[in-house]
């Protein structure tokens, strides 16, 4: 489970991203104790904001997140920082600001207070300044570059999903002299709106996290692995054992979790700690570095697929009972049930492979 990300040597890849959970030393301690590899602090900046109420909504699958950085001062964070390594662990400093000069020197500071690295927040998911700072490679270069001249720690730029070509901001960030980057942010979003009130769930746009994010993480973390080499931390979605690997066999040499500890508690990291040891041993796995990117040769672009001859076929397992899913799923009219079960038409089938995902007791596949 020892991991090398950005040069720190970590006890496992598993990372608790920055979020209101890390709000001060006491949060980041508490994360540490709980098994993870690293803790990254909630976002600091030059003027600590007065947070709004309500800020956090939850609908059993994402969050929408209104709270936008620490409320902690910058010098504050000497003595959070003090608390929060005083066990031991790594903690990552999240740092935000809208020019070069301004997050150099609050970089600086956060290394000159005990932080292990740097992890540069560029977007913000509340307004839209940000965001157009998050798709200019140009600007983020400039940013990175001045970080990167103030300290000796390692630098690492968190990319928003929201960029038009990611991997040529990460590029940027190579390019500057940073040690890597993190992948995604969380998205714009509004979670939803009361249609009897028209009030939606939180009455301003926020970011959104949690679970549904993660098949927009997957593909940014191995949109960059594909392009650019530079080690990446996955972030987006990651709420078990599953999907800390998967995010691993797309090219992340480390991972991070928010969401999931804001709803689970920091116990949440002890399992999946566990879980991915676990694994690890069941399957032989000797170190990260077996697992990563091992997916990413499976991974084809649009033009290399191929238009196959396979359509769906049945086995002979009972179907559940009054189960007519596949049925009702197939746009093309190729699946009837009969009084053994099901039949496909193989005439009409087109092998679009939906069927395979829809029946729950996976006895669909796609066949020659």
């Amino acid at each position: 489970m020892q991991t090398n990300f950005l040069g720190l040597k970590m006890k496992n890849p598993i990372i608790i991203s920055a979020g209101p959970w890390n709000r001060d030393g006491l949060s980041i301690k508490k994360g540490l104790a709980a098994g993870a590899g690293a803790v990254v602090t909630e976002s600091i900046v030059s003027d600590a904001m007065v947070d709004v109420r309500p800020r956090i909504a939850y609908d059993g699958y994402g969050a929408q997140n209104t709270r936008l950085y620490s409320d902690i001062q910058v010098e504050g964070w000497e003595r959070e920082m003090a608390i929060a390594k005083s066990n031991g662990g790594i903690v990552i400093a999240s740092v935000s600001a809208h020019t070069p000069s301004e997050i150099a020197y609050i970089a600086s500071k956060m290394e000159k207070f005990g932080a292990d690295a740097i992890e540069v927040n560029v977007s913000n998911s509340m307004g839209e300044s940000l965001e157009v700072v998050a798709s200019d490679a140009e600007i983020i270069f400039e940013m990175t570059k001045a970080i990167v001249a103030h300290v000796k720690i390692p630098v690492t730029v968190k990319l928003s999903q929201n960029a038009t070509n990611i991997s040529r901001v990460a590029k940027a960030v190579k390019k500057a002299g940073g040690s890597g980057v993190s992948a995604i942010n969380s998205v714009r979003c509004i979670l939803g709106v009361d249609i009897e009130t028209a009030e939606p769930t939180l009455s301003t746009y926020g970011g959104y996290s949690g679970a549904p994010i993660k098949p927009l993480g997957l593909a940014s973390v191995a949109t960059i692995a594909q392009t650019v080499d530079i080690p990446i931390c996955g972030i987006g979605g990651i709420v078990d054992y599953k999907s800390a690997i998967e995010y691993i066999m797309l090219g992340a040499s480390a991972v991070q979790v928010g969401t999931a500890v804001m709803v689970n508690g920091f116990e949440h990291i002890t399992q999946i700690v566990k879980d991915v040891e676990n694994w690890e041993k069941a399957h032989d796995i000797k170190n990260i570095e077996q697992l990563r990117g091992m997916a990413l040769p499976n991974l084809k672009s649009f033009d290399e697929m191929k238009v196959e001859p396979v359509t769906s076929v049945s086995d002979n397992q009972v179907c559940a009972e009054n189960c007519e899913k596949c049925i009702k799923a197939c746009i093309y009219g190729g699946i009837s049930r009969t009084k053994e079960g099901v039949t496909t038409d193989r005439q009409l089938c087109t092998g679009c492979g939906l069927c395979t995902f829809i029946c729950p007791q996976r006895k669909l596949k796609l066949a020659w």
